[in-house]
């Protein structure tokens, strides 16, 4: 290594090695896996998506070695799948919790209390973005719009919604989470592990008794306008009346 290379801080060694394969037994099942999902696609490139979250039910999170089981079983190169994996934020660069816990930090929920509840979430836990708590159970991170501004401020938990949340009960939430006591999210499906999530995003079915069933549509917020729109008078006003909110100027 050059002088020039050690003072800025550049590596010249050897390239990394070809990623390891899975063991042989879990090559197989996974190989099952895939075969059944590629099954359902004219073009076997298509199945990359849900053959991403395939692997990430394996070991938490988007490996080497899941970039180039994927490569392998759709003929594509590492190269291409890397450029899918690292584009999308719902698949896992690096090992993570049995609970993604995401706090929306968008407009609406970062003035309604989004910042507060991830910065005192980052203390309590004492975790930083994206980081997981030494347990091995709750991963924190910030998010992007969760789409559900009419109930914010939204924490998301392997991706079901906890609404209208407060620092103190999204603290209560994952202590919860780390003792292992049940939570129940404001809508949706009861909660499973972020690598059971993963298989059922890869379209494999929820065989938890109840769980379809449960996972549902929009909430009362959601649907206002909508009744609005088809003459329906909603239980109580939306906003208050205009004339109700000062004089005539609006003052």
């Amino acid at each position: 290594m050059t002088a020039d290379a050690v003072n800025t801080g550049i590596s010249l060694g050897m390239p990394q090695l070809p990623a390891p394969d899975f063991p042989a037994e879990v090559r197989a099942r996974l190989e099952a896996d895939a075969q059944e999902v590629i099954a359902r696609y004219p073009d076997s490139r298509s199945a990359l998506l849900p053959l991403l979250h395939l692997t990430q039910s394996e070991e938490g999170y988007v490996s080497r070695t899941g970039i180039r089981f994927c490569a392998e079983v759709l003929g594509l190169t590492t190269a291409e799948v890397t450029a899918v994996a690292t584009f999308y934020t719902m698949y896992r660069r690096g090992p993570s919790g049995d609970y993604q816990v995401g706090v929306c930090t968008n407009t609406l929920c970062a003035v309604m209390g989004g910042d507060a509840i991830f910065a005192e979430l980052q203390e309590h836990l004492g975790v930083g973005n994206n980081e997981t708590t030494p347990d091995g159970k709750v991963t924190l991170e910030h998010i992007e719009c969760n789409a559900a501004c009419d109930y914010a401020p939204v924490v998301m938990v392997n991706w079901e919604f906890f609404d209208n949340q407060t620092p103190d009960s999204a603290k209560a939430l994952v202590d919860d989470l780390r003792a292992g006591r049940p939570v129940e999210p404001t809508r949706g499906a009861p909660l499973c592990t972020y690598k059971d999530t993963a298989r059922i995003l890869a379209g494999f079915p929820d065989e938890r008794e109840g769980a379809v069933e449960a996972s549902g549509g929009a909430g009362p917020a959601s649907l206002i306008g909508l009744r609005i729109a088809r003459g329906e008078t909603p239980h109580a006003p939306v906003v208050r009346p205009r004339a109700e909110t000062g004089t005539e100027g609006g003052e």
